[in-house]
């Protein structure tokens, strides 16, 4: 009686057990994304006027400007390298306000990859700003949170709908002319954007902060060598090793998701030599002197992508 009784108690837990495993979710399901809503899908759009773009003010231009006569402290933002918080002006826009030695290095990365016709975030780089109840902080980055546009999910380097297209091509030849080794899905975000063009699902590169220095040599010890907003790195770093047997361009780069840009071939490249080209000496300074960088920098940095450019327009 007492061997049956126990019989029963066993099979009614193992039962009650895996009813309660068919109910919870399983990972595949808990991972399992919402489908994107309706829209344009967008990545790149041809600049035709690329040698008119003003790199100072950027892809906000002067209507997007802050307000700084008054700002008002919302929340800290987790998640990241760098400290951010996100605040109000005082024309009521808000904006994530990132503070730290990524500041600089991604107001110019998306001026650069704005005037190449990408769709970036709107950004500006405040010398000194004061939030309340947080500080004062020196070279302040402000990216903009606009009422008309919805973050939804982060995007893949290696499955999205571009892969494969010049302009995708291009913008990880992009990532290798700013040295940006931080190269992880989760910095990219989707933008449901509703404007004069109706719906549009921007695919956009919401982290370039890990730019402009350089990405490290060797798989064991690139995490020590690697470095982020170091101007005379960046100018010191090599760029373009050479091309392979197989007609890709073997570029020198030791920082995260190196296969991604093992596809990349000479005249896609070229390409993007050939359209950075467009630019003026001019606009290049621009988009450093927009990111608050002192003369000297400015002049080491704007002979740096101009040599990278050149080295593109002239692979064989």
């Amino acid at each position: 009686m007492f061997a049956k009784t126990n019989s029963r108690r066993i099979s009614t837990a193992i039962l009650i057990l895996l009813i309660s495993l068919s109910a919870w979710p399983s990972e595949a399901n808990a991972k399992k994304k919402k489908p994107m809503p309706k829209g344009e899908r967008v990545i790149w759009r041809a600049p035709a006027d690329i040698g008119s773009r003003d790199l100072f003010l950027g892809p906000g231009g002067t209507a997007m400007k802050p307000n700084l006569r008054r700002i008002k402290f919302i929340k800290e933002e987790t998640g990241g390298y760098s400290k951010k918080y996100r605040i109000r002006d005082g024309s009521g826009r808000i904006w994530v306000a990132k503070v730290g030695k990524e500041a600089q290095s991604e107001t110019a990365a998306v001026r650069l990859l704005w005037a190449a016709g990408y769709v970036t975030e709107v950004n500006y780089l405040v010398p000194r700003l004061r939030i309340p109840d947080q500080g004062t902080f020196e070279n302040v980055r402000l990216e903009a949170r606009p009422a008309s546009q919805k973050r939804l999910d982060e995007w893949k380097w290696d499955e999205n709908p571009f892969v494969g297209s010049r302009a995708f091509t291009g913008l990880k030849t992009m990532m290798m002319l700013f040295n940006n080794w931080d190269i992880k899905d989760s910095n990219n975000v989707v933008i449901l954007s509703h404007g004069p063009r109706g719906n549009e699902l921007r695919y956009v590169i919401s982290d370039l902060g890990a730019t402009f220095g350089k990405t490290g040599t060797l798989p064991l010890f690139w995490r020590i060598s690697r470095s982020r907003n170091n101007p005379e790195d960046y100018e010191k770093a090599k760029f373009v090793e050479g091309v392979r047997d197989n007609g890709m361009v073997n570029f020198r780069y030791g920082g995260r998701k190196r296969e991604i840009f093992d596809d990349i071939s000479v005249p896609q490249a070229k390409w993007l030599g050939e359209l950075l080209s467009g630019l003026s000496t001019d606009q290049i300074k621009d988009a450093f002197r927009a990111a608050n960088y002192d003369p000297e920098e400015i002049g080491i940095l704007t002979e740096a992508v101009q040599d990278r450019i050149e080295q593109l327009r002239s692979l064989p």
